[in-house]
């Protein structure tokens, strides 16, 4: 539904706030990252936040529901939810808020449950603590609620603790939790990043179903397409202000602010394949400096040849090749064929996208490929000579022929280290003569990030600034394949932007075979010469990207198409 705040025929506001500031530290080093912020929720209205990493929409989203952190200074003129002024609520209060007036969906479900209980224990909390329910009554409305939200299986997924279950079903089940009471507010701060287009779409309806229900529903989102797809209306934040809002066709379709235009101009969807995302030309306003002290590369690639799934006879041989790769998992009882004789081919130079929904093989084809997993049949071939085969010790001087970059970069750097060790680690691995720090420097002008940051540690950075660390350290040993396993799902949208034209520009340099795993078939459309689908542990289609987004030949293909969220422009 479309709701226009200022008329509430829905029957009141939900949410009001005039005047919010949120400020961390003290004195003269205090720091102001939300700068008195105006927003109004109705009831049945679903208002999309968006901006850059750094602009403040999570911070507001917690300090509407008394989260901000510790060291934070929250003020306001007004903070009413549900009827309730909260601009003064004690912590005491906002644990009673909490569940009953406002349900919260965060980014990585897996981290917010419980990893020790079953999830129906989790969901069932709020119904014994704020209404007395016995734990069969609270049992019964947990299998109930996870039937509402689409969780498959519900009377056994009751009873699973959330480390069992996938991505998609823990961000289901967070759901649940949040909605057990019908709270008048919900607030979801990234629900579907990371998730395949399947479960992107069952999380969205979700939401959808809350605000018909009646609650008003803030959705943090950085996935404009998403934004475009559920949204009443859109508010722009940048450094901690408004700077645009209104309803998402207004908004999003003819944008007024420069900002706006930049996160719409960064949008990967439809732009050809070997275009940088941000060249000159394609923003209505040049981008700033990138806050780590680098501009971001600003040149258009040649466009490249369309290829076969073979590649063209033209085609140069493959670097890495997969050829009838199987991998089970189980107790022997119970074998789940997790990759089905799946063949694939990394030619230099070129990108392989592979797609599917969650659960679908795609980690599991990367870890074969790196030879972190032994295939049970089939076989991976390096430069057309063995490479699963080898045991270890004889890989062992080949690895730094292929490097990685994971969809977490933070949690794969070893937490003690600082950026300066990771990237000599990286380069001593790669069996580097020079581990200077001038070498250090280099790697990080690679990358568009400044020497200083050499001195900092990982979680001193921002989330693309961790991810170019990630980028630096794989091309640390100058490989010649790139696995990338959702390298950008959690970035923002003008930082996804830089990241991929980094990539598509350290491709060219140096002439890297890339694998790249994404569910957004945007990203995917933009980066790749060639695509293969996955489902079920196989693949389905495969064939030159452009060909198969345009024309797919299997029913799940186009499924997937269908159901990706696209920006409306209008």
């Amino acid at each position: 539904m479309t709701t226009d705040a200022s008329t509430d025929a829905s029957g009141g506001r939900v949410l009001s706030v005039r005047g919010l500031r949120v400020s961390f530290g003290g004195g003269t080093d205090a720091v102001e990252v939300v700068r008195g912020l105006d927003l109004e929720i109705a009831r049945g209205e679903i208002v999309a936040l968006v901006g850059e990493s750094g602009s403040g929409k999570s911070v507001t989203a917690r300090a509407l529901i008394g989260l901000a952190g510790a060291g934070a200074a929250v003020r306001s003129q007004r903070l009413e939810l549900d009827g309730t002024d909260l601009s003064r609520a004690t912590a005491r209060h906002w644990r009673r808020v909490r569940g009953t007036k406002v349900g919260l969906v965060l980014q990585d479900a897996l981290v917010s449950l419980d990893p020790l209980r079953p999830i129906g224990r989790e969901i069932g909390d709020a119904l014994r603590l704020h209404r007395g329910a016995g734990h069969a009554a609270a049992r019964a409305a947990a299998i109930e609620l996870l039937e509402r939200v689409g969780m498959p299986h519900p009377e056994f997924a009751v009873d699973r603790r959330s480390g069992e279950l996938s991505g998609g079903m823990r961000q289901r089940a967070l759901i649940a939790a949040a909605i057990a009471l019908d709270p008048p507010l919900v607030i979801a701060d990234e629900p579907t990043t990371a998730l395949d287009v399947a479960v992107q779409v069952r999380v969205l309806e979700q939401l959808r179903q809350a605000a018909e229900r009646g609650a008003g529903v803030l959705l943090i989102s950085h996935d404009l397409a998403v934004v475009s797809a559920i949204a009443d209306r859109v508010v722009v934040l940048d450094l901690g202000e408004i700077v645009e809002q209104g309803p998402t066709a207004e908004v999003l379709g003819a944008p007024r602010h420069p900002k706006t235009r930049e996160l719409i101009a960064a949008v990967p969807t439809d732009v050809p394949r070997g275009t940088a995302l941000l060249a000159a030309g394609r923003l209505a306003t040049p981008l700033p400096v990138d806050r780590s002290g680098a501009a971001p590369p600003a040149t258009a690639a040649p466009p490249r040849a369309a290829v076969s799934a073979s590649g063209g006879d033209d085609a140069p041989p493959p670097v890495l090749e997969a050829i009838g790769l199987v991998k089970r998992f189980g107790d022997g009882r119970h074998l789940v064929e997790a990759v089905d004789h799946v063949d694939l081919a990394l030619r230099p130079g070129r990108t392989l996208g592979l797609v599917g929904e969650s659960g679908s093989g795609k980690t599991t084809v990367a870890r074969l490929l790196l030879a972190l997993e032994r295939p049970d049949a089939g076989e991976v071939r390096l430069d057309g000579a063995p490479w699963s085969a080898l045991r270890e010790r004889d890989r062992r001087s080949e690895r730094r022929r292929i490097g990685a970059i994971w969809q977490d970069p933070l949690s794969s750097f070893d937490p003690r280290w600082g950026v300066r060790r990771l990237l000599r680690d990286a380069l001593l691995a790669g069996g580097a003569a020079d581990l200077g720090d001038a070498r250090i420097s280099e790697l990080l002008d690679q990358v568009r990030l400044p020497a200083a940051l050499a001195a900092r540690h990982p979680l001193q950075l921002s989330g693309g600034q961790r991810q170019r660390v990630a980028i630096a350290r794989a091309i640390a040993a100058r490989p010649e394949v790139l696995i990338c396993d959702e390298p950008v799902s959690a970035l923002d949208v003008t930082v996804q932007a830089r990241v991929l034209d980094l990539l598509d520009e350290l491709q060219r340099e140096h002439g890297l075979a890339v694998l790249f795993i994404s569910h957004d078939l945007g990203v995917v459309q933009h980066m790749s010469d060639e695509l293969a689908v996955m489902r079920r542990g196989r693949i389905v289609e495969a064939g030159a990207a452009e060909a198969v987004l345009r024309a797919p030949a299997h029913e799940y293909t186009a499924t997937l198409i269908r159901d990706s969220p696209r920006l409306d422009l209008g």
